[in-house]
């Protein structure tokens, strides 16, 4: 169960940090760790700023599971966290061409 939640933070990292490169106009030089690293960052800080937004609610379905078809908002909300993340990261750095 421990390396299937790891997997599974490392798959939705690497989407999630693929949308936000996606979302920043310019190139950045970025390799598959750090994308993944992004992503789950930017899931982290989006997750934070939708609960203060919206209140801490977790999508369940009938049974009491999470449901992955009505997950839509916490997606959008971890790609918007990781374009944030990567923005914040490239203005401090103040490197537009190379993130290492």
């Amino acid at each position: 169960m421990f390396l299937g939640t790891i997997l599974g933070w490392v798959i939705a990292g690497l989407v999630v940090g693929a949308f936000a490169r996606l979302l920043m106009p310019g190139k950045q030089n970025m390799g598959i760790p750090m994308t993944i690293i992004l992503g789950i960052v930017g899931a982290v800080v989006g997750g934070f700023l939708g609960s203060l937004f919206f209140g801490p609610n977790l999508t369940m379905d009938s049974t009491g599971a999470y449901a992955v078809g009505t997950a839509w908002p916490g997606w959008i909300m971890a790609v918007l966290g990781g374009f944030l993340v990567l923005w914040l990261f490239v203005a401090l750095s103040g490197r537009r061409d190379r993130i290492v």
